[in-house]
């Protein structure tokens, strides 16, 4: 099992920036898929970006496209997610994910660990 650690949410304008961080506790961590999925209140969970070992593979939800950048550092154990030109309908609890493997889904049934999520707010 993997224990997964979000970090780097907050409170920030619409337009403005956060990079959230996701630091894994497995030392193989680079043969893992990795993703970030959030929860906006009374939505439910959807998913916003995954990544491949070494980003070789990403994907990205049609609405983050072109503002959000998956990153991972394998070496480093931990996941990042830049995030610009945030609007309010960015808001939500973002959480981490990892799953066994390669390939890379959308499906949150692909990853098998979570971590507890860190709350991002965007102000208008």
């Amino acid at each position: 099992q993997v224990q997964l650690v979000e970090s780097g949410g907050g409170l920030v304008q619409a337009g403005g920036s956060l990079r959230l961080s996701c630091a894994a506790s497995e030392r193989t961590f680079s043969n893992y898929a990795m993703a970030w999925f959030r929860q906006a209140p009374g939505k439910e969970r959807e998913f916003v970006c995954a990544s491949s070992r070494n980003t070789a593979n990403t994907l990205y939800a049609d609405s983050v496209k072109g503002r959000f950048r998956i990153a991972r550092d394998d070496a480093k154990h931990t996941m990042y997610l830049q995030m610009n030109s945030l609007n309010t309908e960015d808001t939500g609890v973002y959480y981490c994910a990892a799953g066994p493997g390669l390939y890379t889904s959308p499906r949150a049934v692909r990853y098998s660990d979570w971590g507890q999520g860190t709350q991002v707010t965007v102000s208008s």
